[in-house]
């Protein structure tokens, strides 16, 4: 599991708990920082590396619940993997409803800990991949001019070039410079490709070519 560019955050009150946790963690290779409460947690300043947080319910102050629900009001989504000494299910159920990854019952294993912690690792990488994709998308989409918008999303709704042209008043010719350059600024290698990059940018889609002709 060995991962240097990655960091797991403990929080937990009982400091012979922490120390536990960190020097298993410490033992597979990733990075560890600990803190006794909530409030300590939320004053840090947290790398900008892939991480989860093994979080126990009961905390003075601020609850484990408690930070689940700030950090999801921050819009901070890292994992989080539940440890308690006396959960119940009601509890449990709640803090998996709002995207623990999981909950844990002292005492536990340390495999259990363990795979938990890769699980949610993997869960935060591929969150962050469909970040940076998303933005990627997004500023290429900003990139194109009004018109090349117009004539993507005609595109994309399977409309050909003459029908482009018609609806918009420009040649047809001007139709396929318009589309090459759409192509190029979004990297599409294909109307497929054009095609989910709008779904996934969640654009307005034009009606097809079938109900324009109706």
């Amino acid at each position: 599991m060995k991962d240097a560019d990655a960091m797991v955050f403990v929080v937990d009150d009982d400091s012979s708990i922490r120390e536990a946790i960190k020097n298993l963690v410490s033992l597979v290779g990733l990075r560890v920082e600990t803190f006794g409460t909530a409030q300590e947690f939320l004053r840090s300043e947290r790398p900008d590396m892939p991480g989860c947080v093994v979080l126990d319910v009961e905390l003075p102050g601020l609850s484990g619940l408690d930070l689940q629900r700030q950090l999801a009001a921050h819009r901070i989504q890292l994992p989080i993997i539940f440890i308690t000494g006396y959960g119940d299910i009601p509890m449990s159920v709640r803090a998996m409803k709002a995207g623990a990854v999981e909950f844990l019952t002292k005492p536990f294993r340390d495999q259990e800990l363990l795979d938990a912690i890769q699980h949610a690792l993997e869960r935060d990488r591929a969150a962050r991949q469909h970040s940076r994709e998303s933005a990627e998308l997004h500023e290429r989409f900003d990139g194109l001019t009004s018109r090349e918008r117009e004539v993507m999303s005609l595109v994309v709704a399977g409309w050909l070039n003459k029908q482009i042209g018609f609806e918009l008043r420009i040649s047809e010719i001007t139709v396929k410079i318009h589309r090459g350059r759409v192509m190029n600024k979004m990297g599409a290698q294909s109307l497929a490709e054009l095609v989910r990059m709008t779904e996934k940018l969640e654009l307005p889609m034009a009606k097809d070519q079938s109900a324009k002709t109706k």
